[in-house]
């Protein structure tokens, strides 16, 4: 079942996709979260990110069948942000990007999304991937986020492992203590460790191409009255379909 709200904004905001109805109405919790995910690529176009045709790309298909599976939230995803308007996101309870470049917000949507909108209580931002290979020139963006991309010199095919530094939080709990994953891993400038609380990052001892720096994989902070997660891994195909990623982003929402 898909919300009048939900349709709303699907006639709203071209090239939307509506998706996250509830499996069983009956059952659902009596506050499930809206989640506006933005997927559009005004820079590099990920394969996670890429439809066919009119097909839900493979990580909106995994954000969606997350909703699903948890009845703890529905999804609505745009590749086409021109047309959105502070009225809209004030419908939403999280805006999740997997983008790249400038994106073609209206001004005054955009400052009001990353200045006012994800300070205000019970908001949240989660960034996957390339979300940090976003608004490189944008200050307010890249403060809220807490870094930008600067290169990834372990690429998709590399098998690294990730060191888990907080296994109680919610985020980076699946994961364990340790881990491998074959995926892309970023570097970052503009990036603020003070601000942010790391969860999990590169293990340079055991990885083959080291580097005299952290290499944060996943942080969180709070920011104003909201909250802000940002998630590195997420360049492959198959992460989207990866259990343990997929159960770290619903411990992201529910966090939020």
């Amino acid at each position: 079942m898909i919300t009048r709200r939900a349709i709303i904004v699907c006639c709203f905001v071209s090239s939307v996709v509506c998706a996250g109805a509830l499996a069983n109405a009956a059952d659902a919790p009596k506050k499930t979260a809206r989640i506006l995910g933005i997927t559009q690529s005004a820079g590099f176009k990920h394969g996670s990110v890429s439809r066919k045709g009119d097909q839900l790309s493979p990580a909106e298909r995994a954000m969606t069948d997350l909703g699903i599976a948890s009845n703890l939230f529905r999804l609505d995803v745009t590749q086409d942000v021109s047309k959105i308007t502070k009225e809209q996101l004030d419908n939403y309870d999280i805006v999740w990007f997997y983008t790249t470049g400038d994106l073609p917000f209206d001004p005054a949507v955009q400052d009001y999304l990353f200045k006012e909108w994800v300070k205000k209580k019970g908001r949240g931002f989660i960034g996957t991937h390339s979300a940090a290979d976003t608004y490189h020139n944008y200050e307010p963006y890249w403060e809220m986020i807490g870094g930008t991309f600067n290169g990834h010199p372990w690429n998709a095919g590399d098998r690294v492992t990730i060191s888990v530094h907080d296994t109680n939080h919610p985020v980076s709990k699946p994961w364990g203590e340790e881990f491998e994953i074959t995926d892309e891993i970023y570097q970052f400038k503009h990036w603020q460790p003070e601000k942010v609380h790391v969860l999990m990052s590169l293990n340079m001892a055991k990885t083959k191409l080291k580097k005299p720096y952290q290499v944060p994989i996943a942080w969180v902070k709070n920011y104003g009255d909201g909250k802000v997660l940002h998630m590195s891994l997420g360049h492959r195909e198959d992460v989207w379909t990866n259990e343990k990623y997929m159960q770290s982003l619903l411990g992201g929402i529910k966090w939020i």
